[in-house]
């Protein structure tokens, strides 16, 4: 007879993960991804402590695009190191981190808004945001991405910018934002690339694949909940003003 005090196998331990998306193999939407071309190249730092396979979205953006850099950590020496290649000028690049700064408190109704270090609007938007070349997001919890932000100081020779997205994010319940412009990575990267490119088929094809990755997470959790773990709670731990 088997000893009823020895603990049982994880199920979820059991299941494969996709080595490209990094989800659970009945998570995985990887076949469905299209592909996407980009003029805007794309960095992307995890927080080594963001878990969230089932809900993350970092791993499925950088599918769309093949040259996309996933770095996982806390701290590079610099933008060249993070992206393992020379980068002439950091200023072309955009770093997305909103900290306690938000578009609504700011004179513009842009969705994508460049801010100078005191958290106030550079003067001349368009041509600040038609040089950029490049972009970095910061993929984690609130609090997660305030750490990037404080522990790499080269971020401070990028373009810092923020978002004033036009509706709240597709998560809904699945996972409560603190603020109505908490995004997904997926949702930010759309409207950032979309917006710098004047590509709306960018944000189409995104949003899609998001709608997608929801709907499988939802049709698991049904049936799999121990694979489809139950939703984060809200994270309040914000930077303070």
């Amino acid at each position: 007879m088997s000893d009823p005090t020895e603990a049982k196998p994880d199920i979820a331990d059991e299941i494969e993960d996709c080595p490209h998306c990094g989800k659970p193999l009945p998570l995985c939407i990887c076949d469905s991804v299209t592909p996407i071309e980009s003029r805007v190249q794309i960095l992307i730092l995890i927080h080594p402590q963001e878990q969230d396979r089932a809900l993350g979205t970092a791993r499925l953006l950088a599918r769309h695009f093949e040259p996309a850099v996933v770095r996982i950590g806390l701290s590079w020496p610099s933008l060249a190191k993070a992206l393992g290649r020379p980068v002439p000028d950091p200023s072309r690049w955009a770093v997305l981190y909103l900290g306690s700064a938000k578009v609504e408190d700011l004179d513009t109704d842009a969705e994508i808004v460049a801010i100078n270090r005191k958290g106030e609007l550079e003067p001349h938007q368009r041509a600040i945001l038609s040089d950029i070349e490049g972009i970095v997001l910061l993929d984690g919890t609130w609090s997660q991405a305030k750490a990037l932000w404080w522990r790499n100081a080269w971020m401070l020779k990028c373009q810092r910018v923020i978002l004033g997205p036009k509706r709240p994010s597709r998560y809904g319940k699945l996972r409560r934002e603190p603020r109505r412009d908490g995004l997904s990575t997926i949702e930010a990267a759309a409207i950032l690339l979309a917006g710098l490119q004047k590509r709306p088929d960018i944000a189409a094809t995104l949003a899609d694949s998001f709608d997608r990755m929801l709907a499988r997470f939802s049709e698991v959790q049904a049936k799999m909940p121990e694979l489809a773990p139950k939703p984060k709670k809200r994270d309040f731990r914000r930077r303070r003003r």
